[in-house]
């Protein structure tokens, strides 16, 4: 009997729920877990449709509508101010600050049914003018006094303020050093863009993502600024040819050293940079010059100060987050000593998913990257779990294992963000491998756009603190940098501002260590070590870079080799500023090596710019030659060659080649602008095909490459 395997295949997807069909015709390996796929995704859609009222409004609506009626909101024309939050577990609230004197009874609000405290503050005369003006001074202080129910009294900054600042060494001394609320309302001075503040389009041309964090982002020993930023660091941004910058520790957190991920006010920029309308000018800037700016949001977890953050904010420990007492350790990261947020309930998806409407409206940030991506998704927060890929680790029908409304409200969250900016990106920071987390949601995917090729870092380093370059193995490093979902796209990096923090250091750091202190001069000879630091410092960005995903990042400051680790200012460092800081003076100092780094990685994004590799189909690896040392493969119509070898150079190299004709070199980690040895007459180099098949291709071609060096071709007719 003959089995007509198209009837079998029509039976098995009849039988596939239509909500999850798209994901397994992509992956049929997901077939025996279809239902928990379409059961997750249905508790999202669920969610949505509550949210909209039956998609009779939009989710942007939603979100926009709860932004613009909680925290502080003021008519300009009859100068009212109107304030809402919710406090549920708080018997009285009342509105104190500057501008009542602190007067802990006169601005009482009024409470409803459903926990939210209201009050109206009509405008007060003008002492001098008569005229009517707020009644709250711009930029004055301000807070949140509730009843608990016992009786007794705390004092809260409001969940929804846009502004928050430090407070000076007098208030430290009589209040402690919690963060102050601010009223920001300065009316006129409000930024008004003068370009049209709209995300640039990427093109044809994949992401080249610029990680930054602004404090950082400064040569001197202190803490950077917005302006600065604007000023000193988007025109290298620029210059070198990224069409991204994703910003980091935007959102205010009260203390430094968490590099931004201990949140403690969602819809406050941090003060420590400038004031809100620095970063719209920051923004604005940025797209004037065709750069779009990525969020780095924080929405995994949150600080657990309480006196400036959201922990116990209205006295009770389950009002945002999971209950420390009975959700059975839900409530708290084991290893982040934060808070966890409790995705399954409305009002925090109301405040998380305005959080992000609002960066988007108010901000006009276009697009964002998602931090703890792992954590949310699984009860074990990805703490000492070794993800192997087996599917069950991540389609189990055990709620205990993966956390369903963390996963919808991720789905939510990409919803709404695809609904306001049609044309965004989102980027899962998932070490796990989570099927499905970056396919659309039409399908029945998560709906992120990419997730962060996390493994490709941890390789990098783990060769370069084990093995001599030699030793490495050419078909484990392809393996690593190709080994992704079918369909769900990555953003490859060689480091970020992980692998540069203390514990760690920087790729350059581990090539060159000490070295870099003394032999990055062009004043002397070429030392082995730099010569050798310098060479795989490129080769391992070119191929990560063309070969790892369909985008691509990198940590400021990383793109020249920059020195040393990252460190913030603690206790335990004196409060020093010495580390937390990007020495891009290196860079402009013509007598060092550091220029030609910085020369090679502004030639490999313009270089992708023009012909294109990223975001294009995944490349195909003709060689991994183990003795040799060699790699080859083609992407886009593009040759990649790589000769790893430490002393080896090689002339007349066969590689295969699929489609005849004559290439040029388009790429050279070898020219000397690029600190290599010019060893490579690129004006004679014209590679022509020989019609024979080799290695797996119809052609080949024979090139001279030589030793620790790569070279990228292109058809003449591109060229």
């Amino acid at each position: 009997m003959t089995t007509n395997n198209n009837n079998d295949n029509a039976t098995a997807n009849s039988n596939v729920p239509d909500n999850v069909k798209g994901c397994i015709q992509l992956d049929p390996y997901l077939r025996p877990f279809a239902d928990v796929l379409s059961e997750r995704r249905y508790l999202a859609d669920e969610w949505n449709y509550k949210l909209t009222n039956g998609n009779s409004t939009s989710l942007t609506d939603f979100a926009r509508n709860a932004y613009k009626e909680f925290g502080f909101h003021v008519n300009a024309n009859n100068k009212d101010i109107t304030f809402k939050e919710w406090a549920p577990n708080a018997s009285r609230a009342f509105l104190i600050g500057d501008f009542n004197n602190w007067n802990e009874s006169s601005h009482e609000l009024k409470k409803d049914e459903y926990g939210n405290f209201e009050i109206l503050l009509p405008p007060v005369k003008n002492a001098e003018s008569g005229e009517l003006q707020y009644a709250i001074p711009h930029d004055s202080k301000v807070k949140l006094l509730f009843i608990l129910p016992d009786g007794s009294k705390i004092y809260r900054i409001p969940a929804w303020i846009t502004r928050c600042t430090q407070p000076d060494e007098e208030t430290v001394k009589q209040y402690g050093p919690g963060y102050e609320g601010r009223f920001w309302n300065p009316n006129m001075e409000i930024y008004k863009p003068t370009s049209a503040n709209v995300a640039p389009t990427v093109g044809t041309s994949g992401l080249k993502i610029y990680e930054a964090h602004i404090g950082i982002s400064t040569p001197e020993p202190k803490i950077g600024t917005y302006n600065e930023f604007t000023a000193n660091v988007l025109p290298r941004i620029h210059d070198l040819g990224y069409n991204v910058v994703q910003l980091m520790a935007i959102m205010e957190h009260a203390y430094y050293g968490s590099f931004g991920y201990q949140v403690t006010n969602f819809f406050a920029v941090s003060s420590r940079y400038g004031t809100p309308d620095d970063l719209k000018k920051l923004i604005d800037a940025a797209h004037k010059l065709g750069i779009s700016v990525f969020l780095d949001v924080v929405h995994s977890h949150a600080s657990k100060n309480s006196g400036d953050g959201l922990n116990f904010f209205d006295g009770s420990d389950h009002q945002y987050f999971h209950s420390l007492q009975s959700s059975g350790g839900r409530g708290e990261h084991p290893l982040w000593d934060s808070r966890l947020f409790n995705y399954g309930k409305y009002e925090v998806q109301r405040f998380l998913l305005a959080n992000l409407a609002f960066f988007i409206d108010v901000y006009k940030f276009d697009g964002f990257r998602f931090d703890g991506v792992t954590s949310m998704l699984y009860s074990h927060h990805g703490c000492g779990f070794g993800f192997s890929g087996d599917y069950n680790e991540y389609l189990s029908r055990d709620r205990s294992f993966v956390d369903h409304e963390a996963l919808a409200y991720l789905m939510l969250a990409n919803d709404l963000i695809h609904e306001m900016l049609p044309d965004s990106n989102t980027i899962a920071e998932d070490v796990s491998g989570y099927p499905t987390l970056c396919l659309p949601r039409s399908i029945g995917g998560g709906g992120f756009n990419y997730r962060l090729a996390m493994a490709i870092p941890d390789m990098w380093i783990k060769l370069l603190k084990e093995c001599k370059d030699e030793d490495w193995e050419m078909g484990k490093i392809v393996y690593n940098l190709t080994n992704r979902r079918h369909g769900e796209k990555v953003v490859a990096y060689a480091e970020s501002h992980d692998q540069a923090l203390v514990g760690d250091k920087t790729l350059a750091f581990w090539l060159m260590d000490a070295a870099m202190y003394t032999d990055m001069t062009v004043l002397t000879s070429l030392t082995p070590v730099v010569d050798r630091g310098i060479s795989l410092h490129k080769l391992i960005r070119l191929i990560t870079h063309s070969l790892g995903g369909e985008a691509y990042l990198n940590f400021e400051g990383n793109e020249f080799g920059h020195p040393e680790w990252l460190d913030f200012p603690t206790q335990l460092n004196g409060q020093s500023y010495h580390y937390a800081r990007r020495q891009f003076n290196l860079v402009d100092d013509r007598l060092l090596r550091y220029k030609d780094l910085y020369q090679f990685d502004k030639y490999l994004q313009h270089c992708e710019s023009h012909y294109t590799w990223l975001n294009t189909p995944q490349a195909y690896v003709s060689l991994k030659h183990e003795v040799d040392k060699v790699i080859a493969y083609e992407r886009n119509g593009l040759i990649f060659i790589f000769n790893f070898h430490p002393t080896q150079s090689f002339v007349d190299y066969r590689i295969g080649v699929e489609v005849p004709g004559a290439y040029k070199i388009i790429l050279n980690s070898d020219r000397s602008e690029f600190g290599g040895h010019n060893r490579i007459d690129e004006a004679k180099s014209r590679f022509f095909t020989v019609d024979l098949p080799w290695n797996g291709r119809k052609n080949y071609i024979q090139v001279y490459i030589p030793s620790r060096v790569a070279i990228v071709l292109a058809l003449e007719n591109r060229v």
